[in-house]
């Protein structure tokens, strides 16, 4: 699925950026090969596919870094009801366009070859970083109502809560992890301020979806939400 590579792709993000700034041997801890042949990329995507949430996180339960929501996809029949059937469920995938190939950024770059501060670490990772703020969107879902889950990140609040907010597929994007591409994250405007909308908390999220670019500090988005409503995700 192309979310699993957009995943990857999050992580050797990550990689880069240990590199680029001198933090691989604290964060990675590991040398770039271990005797069991793992390359560098592959022992942080294991670290962080069975990474849980701390005591000082910012969600509720086990969520891992990269785990995703299931939606309502083969939940039995009276858990998958009580939605207004006027906001059909998307998938995020459904977000990206068929023929666009996440991984592009990365086809002639061996990431094992980087050492700490070396420069071409930090010009590959600008480079991926504009492909990724460019990431092109699925026109066939503007304009549409649509629903779907995912991790809310607050971007705009008051003493009267939450206004505004991205929406990402998977726990810690933009926060634990750089920002997946903007055609996987949503700018969501609410109607009126969520007075208790948490960092990372998991939402079912409806209404019109369009095109619409956002660039802020924790990571640009393609989409614009104007939301109808919201829920608290529930497994």
């Amino acid at each position: 699925m192309k979310i699993g590579k957009v995943i990857v792709m999050v992580v050797a993000v990550l990689v880069l950026t240990a590199l680029g700034y001198g933090l691989a041997s604290w964060f990675l801890g590991k040398p770039t090969e271990s005797a069991a042949g793992t390359s560098q990329l592959e022992q942080t995507l294991a670290q962080l596919s069975t990474q849980p949430i701390g005591a000082g996180g910012d969600a509720p339960g086990d969520y891992a870094i990269g785990e995703r929501l299931a939606g309502n996809s083969g939940k039995a029949t009276e858990k998958a009801t009580g939605f207004d059937p006027a906001f059909p469920e998307i998938k995020w995938d459904n977000l990206m366009p068929a023929d666009w190939d996440p991984m592009a950024a990365f086809r002639e770059m061996n990431i094992a070859d980087l050492q700490d501060n070396d420069p071409k670490a930090q010009e590959a990772l600008d480079k991926m970083r504009k492909a990724w703020n460019d990431a092109p969107i699925n026109t066939a879902y503007t304009g549409k109502k649509v629903r779907l889950p995912g991790f809310a990140i607050p971007i705009e609040e008051s003493e009267k809560g939450v206004a505004e907010f991205l929406l990402v597929p998977y726990f810690g994007a933009c926060i634990h992890t750089p920002p997946p591409p903007a055609n996987q994250v949503i700018h969501v405007k609410l109607s009126k301020p969520e007075p208790a909308l948490g960092a990372m908390q998991p939402y079912w999220v409806w209404g019109t979806l369009s095109a619409s670019k956002f660039s802020g500090e924790l990571g640009d988005s393609a989409y614009l939400l104007s939301a109808s409503g919201l829920q608290p995700y529930e497994n």
